[in-house]
């Protein structure tokens, strides 16, 4: 059976996360039922990660195991067809090896969150980012996010469902972006690892915008982290702000 690689865009918002579910609609569930129009049979696809409700992706990687050797142009073409009007688009698609795997041969996960600092509702990026009403300090922000970069205990910034064996977890990056708009500022957050532990990206944006609002201070972060302890944690920010935004391979099979 052929496999292909899937590069994948989502909007978060009409589904309960990437995971199949059986009751709620969700972003592999579309997948799976645009595939069956192509192929009639259950489909069961593998992704890089699995986001949660109300989470965005702009670089989401599936991978999918085909009884037809499809063109992957017209794959991707028949996929986007059949999943209107879903907001779920397969923005490429390429035959990879059989033993190819979407998560397991992932070696980094990038992730954007949007935040912005205004007083007026949005309308345009509703749903897109998460809105405050106050003035924040970007570089009070980028000072506290220092203390998480490198190899840690990331115990307190795990979500008490999470599943993973450890919670030792390398931090590659987390830079904070401030982008002045006419009616308001824009922070994103750029993180990147080979991976994550639940909610740990959402529990680092809800505690650096307290530190950017005056709360917190940038070392209370790295108390928070030296604690090891969940309740140490500042608020967990909403989903929708967070987007999965690359997935790196050692070859990239979109090349």
């Amino acid at each position: 059976m052929p496999r292909y690689a899937l590069l994948v865009e989502y909007h978060g918002a009409p589904f309960a996360g990437w995971q199949r579910q059986r009751d709620q609609p969700s972003v592999q569930g579309a997948i799976e039922a645009a595939l069956a129009k192509l192929e009639p049979r259950d489909h069961t696809i593998a992704a890089a990660g699995r986001t949660d409700a109300g989470v965005h992706a702009t670089g989401q990687v599936a991978h999918c195991d085909l009884d037809r050797d499809w063109d992957p142009f017209r794959l991707s073409e028949a996929l986007n067809y059949h999943l209107k009007p879903d907001p779920v688009a397969i923005l490429a698609c390429a035959r990879v090896s059989d033993d190819w795997h979407a998560r397991f041969d992932a070696v980094e996960r990038q992730y954007l969150f949007r935040l912005i600092a205004r007083r007026a509702p949005l309308t345009f990026e509703a749903g897109q980012m998460w809105r405050v009403n106050h003035r924040l300090d970007a570089q009070a922000m980028q000072a506290g996010a220092d203390h998480l970069i490198g190899q840690h205990d990331f115990t307190t910034f795990r979500s008490s469902i999470c599943q993973a064996k450890s919670p030792v977890k390398t931090l590659d990056e987390l830079r904070v972006e401030e982008i002045t708009h006419p009616f308001g500022t824009e922070y994103r957050f750029h993180v990147r690892a080979r991976s994550f532990l639940h909610n740990q990206v959402r529990s680092f944006v809800g505690t650096l915008e307290r530190v950017g609002a005056g709360a917190w201070s940038p070392a209370d972060v790295g108390a928070a982290l030296a604690a090891k302890d969940r309740a140490a944690c500042g608020p967990v920010s909403p989903p929708q702000g967070l987007y999965l935004a690359a997935v790196r391979y050692p070859t990239d099979p979109f090349a």
